[in-house]
C-alpha cells in the first residue's frame, strides 16, 4: 500500500490545528498517557484487561433478544436465506421462525409509516455535512463514535433505527420505553454498553433495507463470504451502486427528520468506500482510526466469532476465519490507500486508537480543528464527563498471539503497520 500524507496529532502545536500533511507520519498526540484532564481514567482503558484472551467466552446474548435479521422485509429475508442455501441448524430454528414472522410485520409497519410521515419524509434534508468514522473493525471507531455524540450539536443513527429502518419513526418510542430489556447490557464481544438508544453502524440499516452487505455472512458463516465487492465497490455496476447510495441517503434523511442535527456515521465497511462517499456527500468529513495490528487482528477475529455465535442461523464452525479477516482487510485498505489520496486534507484525518484512549480531549480538539468542525470548547465538558464516568470502567480484552499469528500479521499487515507507525 502506498504511503500517503497523514495528519500528525500533537497537542504542543499551539491551538491544536494540524499542519500540512506529511508523508509517513501518523495521527499522534503523545506516546505516553497524560496531558489531558481525563488522561488517568482513560489510560486505564488501555491497560486493564479481563481474564480471557481472544478465545475466551463472550457476554451472554439471550435467546429472546432480537437478531440483526428481524429488521428485514420479505425480499431481503428470502435473499439472505437463499444465500445460506437454507442451511439452518436445528438449534437456530426458533430464530428463523421469529424472523419469518417479523418480516411480515415490518412490511405492514413500513406501509403505515410511509402514509403517516409522507410529508415529513418528502421534505427531509440533511442538517449539515455528515461526519464519517472509518477504519478497520476494532480500531476504536465505537469509542470515537461515543465521544462524538457527547457533542449535542451532532447526532447519530441509534441502534433501534439501524435494526428497524423501515418503521422506526412509528415504533422507536415504544421499544425504548417498554422493550429496553430485550437487549443485553453489553455487546457480546466486548465491554461496550448496548441499548436501543446507543449510536450504531448504519451498515445494519443498509442491509435490512435490502442492499448487499458483507454483514450478511454473519447469518450463515459456514457458507463463506458474501458481497465482498461491496467493501470497495470494485466490479459493482453503476446501477447497483446508485441504488446502494440512494438507500444510504434515504436512510440518513429519515434519521435526520428525528435528530434535526448533522449526523456522525460510523461503519468500518465504509473505509474502502471513501471515494464514492466523498463524491456522494461533497462536504462530508472523514475520521480514519488506526490501531496496532497485534491487537487489531486477534480482536477482529474475536469480533466475528462473537457475532456469529450470537447472530448466526447455523452453528458456526469458525473455519477459515483468519483468511476472512485478512481478505476483508486487504480489500478495504487497497481501496482506501488509493482513493484517500484524492480527499482534501481538511476533509480527512488519521487518528491512532492509542492516542484517543490516552488523551481523548487533546485528540478530539485536534479532530475538530483539522476538519473545521464546530467549536470544540462547547463540547469539552460533556466529552470529559463521559470519559471520566461511563467509560472509566471499560475493560479491554486481552489477546494472545501464536507464532503463526505473528508471522501472518507481519506478512499481511506489515505495510499498514509501517504506514501508521506501529512496530510488529
Amino acid at each position: 500500500m502506498p504511503a500517503r500524507e497523514s495528519t500528525s496529532l500533537n497537542p504542543e502545536k499551539g491551538d491544536g490545528r494540524s499542519t500540512a500533511m506529511r508523508p509517513k507520519t501518523t495521527a499522534k498526540i503523545n506516546d505516553q498517557p497524560g496531558g489531558s484532564p481525563v488522561a488517568t481514567p482513560t489510560a486505564e482503558h488501555q491497560n486493564r484487561s479481563n481474564k480471557g484472551d481472544s478465545n475466551s467466552g463472550f457476554h451472554a446474548y439471550p435467546f429472546y433478544a432480537p437478531r440483526f435479521w428481524h429488521g428485514m422485509r420479505p425480499l431481503a429475508w428470502l435473499r439472505l436465506i437463499r444465500h445460506g442455501r437454507y442451511h439452518f441448524s436445528p438449534s437456530r430454528f426458533p430464530h428463523a421462525i421469529g424472523v419469518s414472522f417479523a418480516v411480515v410485520f415490518n412490511t405492514i409497519l413500513a406501509g403505515i409509516q410511509y402514509a403517516a410521515f409522507y410529508r415529513r419524509l418528502s421534505s427531509a434534508e440533511l442538517h449539515g455535512p455528515p461526519v464519517f468514522i472509518i477504519g478497520h473493525w476494532r480500531s476504536g471507531t465505537t469509542l470515537l463514535h461515543e465521544l462524538m455524540v457527547r457533542d449535542e450539536r451532532y447526532s447519530s443513527p441509534s441502534t433501534y433505527q439501524c435494526f428497524a429502518p423501515h418503521h422506526f419513526l412509528l415504533t422507536e418510542w415504544f421499544f425504548r420505553r417498554f422493550l429496553a430489556w430485550l437487549l443485553p447490557g453489553k455487546r457480546p464481544m466486548d465491554n461496550m454498553q448496548a441499548g436501543w438508544e446507543r449510536p450504531q453502524e448504519d451498515e445494519f440499516a443498509i442491509m435490512n433495507l435490502g442492499q448487499p452487505s458483507p454483514y450478511r455472512r454473519i447469518a450463515f458463516p459456514n457458507e463463506g463470504p458474501v458481497d465482498m465487492d461491496f467493501l470497495d465497490f470494485e466490479g459493482v455496476d453503476e446501477k447497483r451502486l446508485r441504488s446502494w447510495l440512494s438507500t444510504l441517503r434515504r436512510f440518513l434523511l429519515t434519521v435526520s427528520t428525528v435528530t434535526q442535527r448533522p449526523l456522525v456515521i460510523k461503519s468500518p465497511t465504509h473505509t474502502g468506500r471513501i471515494k464514492k462517499l466523498a463524491d456522494e456527500f461533497p462536504e462530508a468529513r472523514f475520521i480514519h482510526m488506526t490501531r496496532d495490528p497485534k491487537a487489531l487482528f486477534p480482536s477482529t477475529r474475536r469480533l466475528w466469532r462473537g457475532l456469529c455465535e450470537a447472530q448466526a442461523l447455523q452453528v458456526p464452525t469458525h473455519a477459515d476465519e483468519n483468511e476472512y479477516v485478512n481478505e476483508c482487510f486487504q480489500r478495504m485498505y487497497n481501496a482506501f490507500e488509493k482513493d484517500s489520496q484524492q480527499i482534501d486534507e481538511h476533509r480527512l484525518i488519521h487518528v491512532r486508537y492509542e492516542d484517543l484512549a490516552a488523551n481523548p480531549l487533546d485528540t478530539m480538539q485536534t479532530i475538530y480543528s483539522t476538519l473545521r468542525l464546530s467549536d470544540f470548547e462547547s463540547a469539552r465538558a460533556s466529552i470529559e464527563e463521559w470519559a471520566r464516568t461511563e467509560h472509566k470502567s471499560y475493560q479491554t480484552n486481552q489477546h494472545s498471539l501464536s507464532d503463526q499469528d505473528e508471522a501472518l500479521i507481519k506478512d499481511v499487515w506489515g505495510q499498514y503497520a509501517q504506514r501508521y507507525g506501529y512496530e510488529i
